[in-house]
């Protein structure tokens, strides 16, 4: 970070009044575009970690792209790499519940006073790329900056980062990922993205960089053919789930799962995972190729390592038990192909009888289709909304519903509380739906944000 302190010493900012609070920098920071405002350009970030010296290439870089699972797949990767004994900074977004989630040092986000003294640091560089672009700097950017430059302060010996969204132009993409992770492509953020999976993945691979190592989950043929382009043009190598790694085994048990996995080095059996669902069984298996890859040589990593490092791996939000009785679950499915894995890990692992849904999603997502997949799984449907402007008002979400529901299944409540406390209601008296008292379930779904209000709700109730 030489050129970072180099630059700061020769530049007055003392007209600048650093933030004092983290309420003060997440304000500073939802002042810029939102991330849902998009110039595909990487001009802006190049500039700002210039300004900062450029760190993102203090340490070696793990970069994660995909559809779905890409949080889960990256808290894996980090957690097994933190076994080997290495300091870890992990990068993911959205968060759930606190900004602070998204900057992660050895296992643990940047506590309030962390957090403001990483903002306070790059903050006056900010406003320098502002003046010299025609666009200013993001939201996303901006966390982005303070990510890799936290990292670097730490300093860390790897990085885990995941993408916003995309690749090519998504602006953790000014990292050159010597691992490049691609979790399973499908359609989603279609108004930028593209809406074909073959579209979409040609923007994906844009974070594969030349002699980078492709860890990738089994594709489309025609997403992996995508894949194999982009990697001979840059003189990658690519190794796929189903043919050089894979889960070997499964089998659902109390808490999680037991896995026999195959690496790219060796074999790992009795490997539990505290997670739910096949879906995280091949996220697990991604997370072990990549940290072979990234480890490098022919020996296979310890099992006991292994086994001692996904034992301790969460992922909240996704499949997460945060309430019993009822049953409260969790899950941050927001589009098709994330909702057909959690209903398979629902008959998978779970027996609510019945099963009542909560469901809050954001109005440019794919909402009909994610409640076409929903469907079959639940006995009643309760929509909601949560608290951002992007959300579908329940109103509307409730009619779209009972077109495919029926008027009996679907009810509406705008808030997220009173939905929650009705599911829970009618899941408790489960004889109306033809069910025994007692076995019923909440699953709340639909987006990372209604899930991440819903958890900030119960935990504290849960726990009390």
């Amino acid at each position: 970070m030489a050129a970072h302190y180099a630059w700061h010493a020769m530049t007055d900012f003392s007209d600048a009044r650093p933030a004092q609070t983290a309420a003060e920098v997440e304000d500073a920071l939802l002042s810029r575009w939102p991330e849902s405002r998009l110039e595909p350009s990487l001009d802006r970030i190049q500039a700002f970690t210039e300004f900062l010296g450029e760190p993102q290439a203090n340490y070696p870089v793990l970069h994660l792209t995909g559809t779905n699972g890409k949080t889960s797949t990256a808290r894996m990767i980090e957690t097994l790499i933190r076994g080997l004994g290495l300091r870890t900074g992990r990068f993911t977004s959205p968060h759930l519940e606190k900004i602070n989630e998204r900057i992660v040092i050895d296992g643990e986000p940047l506590d309030d006073e962390a957090f403001v003294r990483a903002f306070n640091e790059v903050a006056p560089y900010t406003h320098l790329v502002d003046a010299e672009s025609d666009h200013p700097l993001s939201f996303f950017e901006t966390v982005v900056g303070m990510a890799f430059a936290a990292f670097a302060d730490a300093p860390v010996d790897v990085g885990v980062i995941e993408v916003g969204m995309g690749g090519s132009w998504d602006a953790t993409n000014v990292a050159d990922g010597q691992v490049a992770v691609l979790t399973p492509i499908a359609v989603d953020h279609t108004q930028y993205l593209g809406d074909t999976p073959v579209v979409i993945a040609r923007e994906k691979v844009g974070i594969i960089k030349p002699g980078a190592t492709v860890i990738s989950a089994e594709q489309e043929p025609d997403v992996a053919a995508v894949i194999s382009e982009r990697a001979a043009e840059v003189g990658a190598v690519v190794v796929t789930e189903g043919v050089d790694f894979g889960v070997r085994s499964r089998v659902p048990a109390v808490g999680g799962q037991l896995l026999s996995l195959q690496g790219l080095r060796g074999e790992y059996d009795d490997v539990f995972l505290p997670l739910y669902g096949a879906h995280q069984a091949q996220n697990a298996a991604l997370a072990l190729a990549a940290v072979e890859a990234f480890v490098g040589g022919d020996e296979p990593l310890g099992t006991e390592v292994v086994r001692d490092a996904f034992a301790e791996v969460t992922s909240p939000g996704r499949l997460e038990i945060v309430r019993r009785s009822p049953t409260i679950v969790l899950d941050a499915a927001h589009n098709p192909h994330g909702a057909a894995a959690l209903v398979e890990a629902l008959e998978d692992s779970f027996t609510f009888s019945p099963l009542i849904g909560v469901v809050g999603v954001m109005a440019d997502k794919d909402y009909e289709g994610l409640l076409s997949v929903l469907e079959p799984a639940l006995a009643h449907i309760v929509c909601t909304q949560n608290s951002t402007q992007r959300s579908m008002p329940a109103a509307e979400l409730a009619e779209v519903a009972r077109g495919i529901f029926g008027q009996d299944r679907v009810s509406e409540q705008p808030s997220l509380v009173n939905a929650i406390d009705e599911a829970a209601a009618l899941a408790e008296v489960g004889g109306i739906f033809g069910e025994g008292l007692g076995s019923g379930g909440v699953l709340v779904t639909g987006s990372v944000i209604t899930v991440g209000e819903a958890r900030a709700v119960i935990k504290p109730r849960a726990d009390a």
